[in-house]
């Protein structure tokens, strides 16, 4: 590592692995609740509400793990100066991962506020604001004792900053449900296709940057639209929320039309990187984190672009919404947004952190194609039960647990993806947390060398 405090972002990284591990895990155990009956005894116990809370929550903490350790990791490279305070970003950490633990144990004994993604309680939102601006203040210091500013640590920095802003409104609790789920929205919506969208910019960004030897303004021009379509497309996208708030009309279009638009720099950037690639033969210096940067991009425009156009349009969404249509935008939106993008900087990164030069990436790999394989069949066997569901509950008019028996079969197999997926998960995990230099792993074909051979 050129930096000695980049090391911070490897015990980030190490906590954020087994957290996704235990978030897949929780994952399948909803599954499986759709398709087979739950003995009483064990839901007396373990609830689905309970599962969903740790498998939703778990999913924001070991992502935004993963943003910080991911900004702990690029602001030295970007400001040419090490962290501020690495004592800092270590309690940060423990903070951060102790909240965690004890917001999964309060979800067992039904502690929480029962919002979706939000369900911890107040105390526990305070630590979180905390650990916010310990991170804020030690990147922000850093930043401003170096004197020097790169699109993507302003745009990595903005993204965050805007992130912990917008956790702000959703601490609240509003008495009239409509305004406290408009609030939910902006915290939601404003995180994942805003505020995450700036840091997912910034973070693919640099990873081109770093293994394909572009010129920065390459990829920073895309920032600039990033930024741009962030400041319209993403705050007026929220407007496909406001449906069912009791909202003007409007907002049935700007939402519906707006929100479409999020992914497009994302993608535009890393194929005009790949066209200077190809065209100057520029050299590739990790070819897998390179197609974990595709894979990211491509997921990106189906599960947030496609998929979110084609369900949030009004017509649409008139009959779809709250059912596994959404779930089916979601998981394909996430996984490709965020999940490869944390795998993509993880993959970038661990291997300086161990001093590998040469390292094989067969199982890293497997465990990629097996997880995006594993996502896309159960995003496909999520959306036509949601159609079922819409058409039998929302056209025919009949009862919720009618629509779920019609629905059983495609569960079933959305379940059966959702053991590959975790079967990939794990594979991953395990590469990354025990990655050995090539020659220690064993004689199979597969090896990638970095940096012309020289150790990194």
């Amino acid at each position: 590592m050129k930096y000695q405090s980049q090391k911070v972002a490897r015990a980030y990284f190490t906590v954020a692995l087994p957290l996704f591990v235990l978030q897949v895990i929780m994952g399948l155990y909803l599954g499986f609740s759709y398709f087979a009956t739950v003995p009483q005894s064990v839901v007396n116990v373990f609830p689905f509400a309970t599962a969903r809370a740790i498998h939703t929550n778990l999913l924001v903490l070991w992502l935004l793990l993963g943003f910080m350790g991911g900004a702990y990791y690029i602001i030295p490279e970007e400001t040419e100066s090490e962290i501020f305070s690495e004592k800092l970003a270590y309690f940060q950490l423990a903070l951060l991962t102790a909240t965690g633990v004890a917001a999964v144990i309060g979800f067992l004994f039904g502690w929480n506020q029962g919002r979706p993604l939000l369900e911890i309680p107040r105390p526990l939102d305070m630590l979180v604001v905390v650990g916010a601006l310990i991170f804020l203040f030690n990147i922000g210091i850093t930043i401003i004792k170096a004197k020097r500013w790169t699109a993507i640590q302003g745009t990595l920095l903005g993204g965050l900053l805007f992130l912990a802003l917008l956790y702000l409104f959703g601490i609240p609790f509003y008495k009239n449900a409509a305004i406290d789920w408009y609030y939910w929205w902006w915290v939601i919506h404003l995180w994942v296709e805003g505020a995450w969208e700036l840091v997912t910019g910034a973070i693919i960004a640099f990873i081109l940057l770093k293994i394909t030897g572009v010129e920065r303004n390459v990829v920073e021009k895309w920032l600039y639209i990033e930024v741009g379509l962030f400041l319209f497309t993403g705050i007026a996208g929220t407007g496909h929320h406001y449906y069912w708030l009791g909202a003007p009309r409007y907002w049935l279009w700007v939402g519906g039309i707006f929100s479409a638009l999020e992914p497009l720099p994302i993608i535009f950037m890393v194929f005009d990187t790949l066209n200077h690639v190809r065209n100057r033969k520029l050299e590739v210096k990790n070819k897998f984190v390179l197609t974990l940067a595709v894979a990211n991009a491509v997921y990106h425009l189906i599960g947030a672009g496609v998929w979110g156009l084609v369900h949030t349009l009004p017509q649409i969404n008139y009959y779809t919404h709250g059912s596994q249509v959404t779930v089916s935008h979601g998981h394909l939106a996430f996984f490709g947004a965020y999940v490869l993008l944390n795998l993509t900087v993880f993959y970038y990164a661990f291997p300086k952190f161990k001093g590998i030069d040469v390292y094989n990436e067969r199982r890293g790999k497997i465990g990629f194609w097996t997880m995006a394989i594993a996502m896309m069949g159960m995003g496909l066997t999520f959306g036509v039960a949601g159609v079922i569901q819409a058409y039998v509950e929302r056209v025919l008019g009949f009862s919720y647990m009618t629509a779920q028996q019609h629905m059983r079969l495609w569960m079933a197999m959305t379940f059966v993806f959702g053991i590959f997926l975790v079967a990939g998960v794990v594979t991953t995990a395990y590469d990354l947390l025990f990655m050995k230099h090539a020659k220690e792993d064993g004689p199979f074909p597969g090896a990638v060398q970095l940096g012309g051979g020289e150790a990194v």
